[in-house]
C-alpha cells in the first residue's frame, strides 16, 4: 500500500472533509510518524462512518415511523366515523 492509498483520497460524502485534509497531512509527513498516527486515524474514519451508517438508519426508521403513524391515524379516523355512523344508525332504529 503505498502513501497515498493508506490515507486516502475521498471525495465522497462518507467521511468529512476535515478528515479527508488530516489524512492528506498525515500522508506528507516522515514515514515514521505516519505509522505511528495510522492506525488512530483508520480507527476514526472508521468509527465516522460506523456512526454516519447508524445515522442513516436512524432517519430511515423515523421516516418510515412518521409513515406509519400517518396510516394509523387516518385508520383511527376512519374508524371513529363509522363508529359514529353506527351508533347513529342504532338510535335511529
Amino acid at each position: 500500500m503505498n502513501k497515498n492509498e493508506r490515507f486516502f483520497d475521498q471525495s465522497d460524502n462518507e467521511v468529512p472533509q476535515e478528515l479527508v485534509k488530516l489524512g492528506r497531512v498525515i500522508a506528507n509527513l516522515p514515514e515514521e510518524i505516519q505509522q505511528e498516527l495510522e492506525a488512530s486515524f483508520c480507527e476514526v474514519v472508521d468509527v465516522v462512518k460506523r456512526r454516519r451508517r447508524i445515522l442513516n438508519l436512524v432517519q430511515e426508521a423515523l421516516s418510515q415511523l412518521r409513515l406509519d403513524i400517518k396510516y394509523l391515524m387516518f385508520d383511527l379516523e376512519s374508524t371513529r366515523k363509522e363508529r359514529d355512523e353506527a351508533i347513529q344508525k342504532l338510535n335511529e332504529a
